[in-house]
């Protein structure tokens, strides 16, 4: 499970944009992961428990974002999303695509109280 490293790192940014910020509490971190990230959403809610522990971050909620995958069909143009129709698109059945949206995993918001 990356998730854990990746969370801490995470964690580390957000307390780096706090201090620059002259934040002292953070009551929310926001975070957006796409359908396609190596990110697994309920692994990153389990640990990041642990990733916060004895940081400035420890009181915080977590709200995670699942962004859609999205893809362009190379053959139509049309935009549909890859998991959903199996890489095919629904217009025209081309398997030829190109993936627009859902690698993302980045920090939406830090919302401080």
């Amino acid at each position: 499970m990356h998730e854990l490293g990746v969370v801490i790192d995470i964690v580390k940014k957000v307390e780096n944009i706090a201090r620059a910020n002259s934040l002292t509490t953070i009551d929310t971190l926001v975070l957006q992961i796409g359908e396609l990230s190596s990110m697994i959403p309920r692994y990153v809610e389990s640990c990041y428990p642990a990733a916060v522990d004895g940081t400035m971050l420890e009181a915080t909620n977590l709200r995670i974002e699942i962004l859609p995958a999205a893809a362009r069909c190379r053959k139509c143009s049309s935009v549909f999303n890859p998991l959903k129709h199996e890489d095919c698109c629904p217009h025209c059945s081309a398997k030829e695509a190109d993936i627009t949206a859902g690698r993302e995993f980045m920090i939406k918001e830090i919302i401080a109280c």
